[in-house]
């Protein structure tokens, strides 16, 4: 079915992303996938071909494009899966809050580098004690003359080991009531004295994705490096978390639309008791199914990114969609895995992998329990 959000723009800067991203980025996915880590000239690439600010201010190299610029992005590089490419973390999750909260001077320093490729972002909420519990992290910010001395631990970082600039979520505030009052976001660069990056970890999926664990010893960050106000953290997390469920909820969709084209190619040459799968009932239903499935999932999260690009607080509807989307993500993966036989489970088929990597969707960004607890919450069932 034809989707209507899009322009004529929006149509031709896809035309233009996918024939960039068939010929410098598909062909080194496997690279990647192999060496746990993708590798900063692509990241460039990206950046010099304008991708990396489509929805990025105009004064500082970005396009000025909306949000469905990016969506694009993040729906093709999941048709590819080039899910260790984290364009969207780094445009879309990152970039949002150097845009919103950041000084004259913070923005001026870092965002045309950002739009350029030659900083990439992360952001260090996960600690090995806290998960989705940001309200109590441990990670502390003590004020130490013109420097902040910050000292903790993150983990699960995505970019860890290659991020020139990462935001650290910290306690500014350790005696604070109620605790998030005193959480704070300082822009820590990555050479600064005291900071060092863990190992890259090894994951059930998503290799080529460098998640790393990050340390904080002393390290001494300018004041200046504090983004927003002291104590005003947890705010700006919580104002950004819309955008981010919802860039989840593009990437799933995309995903499954992948793992069910791949799935229908292959169960039309497949044969079994001398017939092809796809003649099968069983085969007909489960991909009917799934099918319809993913064109009402790819609707509701149409009208979501019309309505994000419009200002609405859809905070309820973005939730649903990022658990909703997530969880089919991980069931289309294991029911085309089946189609397939013994052959599912064989590495050389990427649809072993689209399972492997769907098993995290429904983790990151708040647990899909936490998305039904926010659903709950904003419905009056507290």
């Amino acid at each position: 079915m034809r989707r209507d959000i899009f322009s004529d723009e929006h149509e031709l800067f896809r035309e233009q992303f996918r024939r960039f991203a068939e010929a410098e980025i598909e062909p080194k996915v496997k690279g990647w996938n192999r060496d746990g880590a993708t590798d900063r000239e692509t990241w460039r690439k990206c950046g010099d071909a304008g991708y990396l600010g489509a929805n990025a201010p105009e004064e500082y190299g970005g396009s000025g494009g909306d949000f469905i610029f990016d969506a694009i992005v993040m729906e093709e590089l999941a048709r590819i899966r080039a899910h260790a490419l984290m364009v969207g973390l780094h445009s879309d999750i990152c970039m949002p809050y150097l845009k919103a909260y950041g000084s004259a001077e913070q923005k001026q320093k870092y965002l045309p580098g950002c739009i350029s490729g030659e900083t990439i972002l992360a952001v260090a909420m996960t600690e090995p004690a806290t998960g989705s519990d940001l309200a109590n992290v441990q990670t502390k910010a003590i004020r130490d003359g013109d420097h902040y001395l910050v000292n903790g631990a993150k983990t699960f970082i995505s970019n860890g080991q290659i991020a020139d600039l990462i935001i650290v979520v910290a306690k500014t505030d350790p005696q604070a009531d109620p605790p998030h009052g005193g959480i704070s976001l300082l822009l820590v660069e990555a050479d600064t004295k005291g900071f060092e990056r863990g190992r890259n970890l090894e994951k059930l999926g998503l290799k080529g994705q460098d998640t790393s664990e990050l340390f904080f010893r002393d390290c001494r960050v300018p004041v200046a490096n504090l983004l927003g106000g002291e104590g005003q953290g947890f705010k700006m997390l919580m104002n950004q978390l819309q955008q981010e469920r919802l860039s989840i909820a593009v990437a799933s969709i995309a995903s499954c639309r992948r793992s069910l084209d791949d799935t229908i190619e292959y169960v039309k040459q497949r044969t079994a008791f001398g017939k092809r799968i796809a003649a099968f009932q069983n085969t007909q239903f489960k991909l009917a199914e799934l099918a319809t499935e993913i064109e009402i999932g790819q609707t509701f999260i149409d009208k979501l990114l019309v309505a994000h690009v419009r200002g609405d607080d859809i905070v309820t509807e973005v939730s649903m969609a990022k658990y909703w989307a997530s969880d089919l993500q991980k069931k289309v993966a294991a029911e085309c895995l089946q189609l397939f036989g013994g052959y599912g489970f064989m590495t050389e088929y990427p649809i072993s992998g689209d399972y492997a990597d769907a098993a995290v969707q429904s983790i990151y960004a708040g647990t899909n329990e936490i998305m039904k607890q926010i659903i709950a919450r904003r419905m009056g069932l507290e």
